[in-house]
Formats: structure tokens, sequence, C-alpha cells
């Protein structure tokens, strides 16, 4: 995840290039690896979800501190004066790291007490309708700038596109080499095929205004190719990738 997608999105946006603020958005969403609905996709598509899921702290925790590293190296000095903390930070806070401390904080409660455990069992089903509506919601309000930037959203389509037609094979390769079972694999293939755009959609919004509006209808634009994608990964992934 994060050696493999960095060279593979530096050879992609080298090839495409883009402007800053468009560039931003590409690299908030396609350099961070999914953490919410990649489990669902991965469990359909008949890999080992179980690791996903297990691998999500690690992902997120290590996706956030590299995160500025990375926009540094693919955008430059231009990032460092656009950018300031303090709307990240609170961006970052309020929509990622306080509903992560209480989900860390029911499950400790649910191990503890018996209250706790059925209250975690009755909200087992919540994160699927939650995430579609999360997913409807996001695609709603930015609809209208992917329509009206549509100029600008062509020519990140051809990104999107064969990012999601190559680390298939990247990450072929790389179980290949590292001698992964069939279902971690699969869920290698996943996780480094599937973004993490709900989660630094509020990070693109917190950018400067001149960045923020196209920076959000670049990531809107992946979510959509995304999600478009998944439905063949599912398929292809178990039936002809990786049997």
């Amino acid at each position: 995840n994060f050696l493999a997608v960095p060279v593979v999105v530096w050879v992609l946006t080298a090839i495409f290039p883009q402007s800053p603020p468009i560039l931003s958005g590409v690299c908030l969403v396609l350099l961070t690896p999914c953490i919410d609905y990649v489990i669902v996709f991965t469990q359909l598509g008949k890999g080992n979800e179980r690791l996903i899921l297990a691998s999500t702290p690690v992902l997120f925790a290590v996706q956030m501190v590299l995160l500025p590293l990375y926009l540094w190296l693919f955008i430059g000095k231009e990032v460092i004066g656009a950018v300031h903390a303090g709307p990240f930070l609170e961006a970052f806070s309020l929509l990622i790291a306080v509903p992560l401390l209480a989900a860390v904080m029911t499950q400790l409660w649910a191990d503890k007490k018996p209250a706790g455990e059925k209250v975690l069992e009755w909200t087992a089903w919540l994160p699927v309708p939650f995430m579609a509506l999360v997913l409807l919601a996001v695609v709603a309000t930015q609809i209208g700038k992917v329509i009206n930037d549509a100029d600008i959203i062509i020519r990140v389509l051809p990104i999107y596109l064969l990012f999601l037609l190559i680390m298939p094979f990247v990450s072929r390769f790389i179980a290949y080499a590292f001698r992964l079972d069939t279902g971690e694999g699969r869920a290698l293939i996943f996780s480094t095929g599937t973004r993490n755009s709900l989660a630094v959609l509020p990070l693109a919004l917190a950018l400067p205004d001149a960045w923020a509006p196209l920076a959000a209808a670049v990531i809107v634009t992946q979510t959509i190719v995304e999600l478009i994608g998944e439905l063949v990964y599912i398929k292809a992934v178990p039936g002809w990738l990786l049997k």
C-alpha cells in the first residue's frame, strides 16, 4: 500500500500532469488506502476480510502520518503556502479522530460489560445503511461541482481508470513475491485498489477556498469511478486474477 501505490500514482500524474489544486485532490484520495467499505468489498470478492479489518488501525494511523509528506513530495512548495495546519487539524479531530475514539471506547465497554456487548450487537447492522447514506450525501452535495467542472474532471478520469486497472496486477505480483495465500492476496488487491475518499474529503474541504472546490470534486469523481470498478473487482479478482 505505502510503497507500490505512490510509485504508480507518481507515474500516472507524470503522464497526465495536473494543476496543484487538482493534484492535491488526486493525491489526497489515491495515496490513502480505504479503511471502511473495502472490508465489505473484500468479503464479496472472497478475500480475507478479517485481515483487512485487523489492519484498519495501522492503515489509518500510517496514512495520516505520511499524507503531509506525500503532498509535499507530489506537489512541492505550492502546498506549503496553500495548506494550513489549523483547518486540517480541526477536520481531522472532529470528523475522524473523535468518531474513531468513540468506536474504541464502545468496543472496550462491550468487552467489559454485558450491557455494552448488547449495545454493540444491536448496532452491528448500522454501518451498512450509514455508509450508504454517507456515500449518497457526499455525492449529492458535490455532484453539482463535478458537473460544473466537467472539463477538469475529464482530465483526471484516465488517472483513476488506469489506477484501477494497474493496481490489481501490481498487487498480484506482490502477493506472489511474498507468498501470500489466496485470501490474503485478494485482500491485498482490494486494499491497494480501494481508496479512502470518505475520510480525506473533510481534509480537502479544509483546503483554502481556491483549492477546496476543485479538490472535493476530484475526490468525489474518484468515488464514483471506484464504486463502479469495485463491481468489476468482486467478479474478476476471484474468478480470473487470483482463483
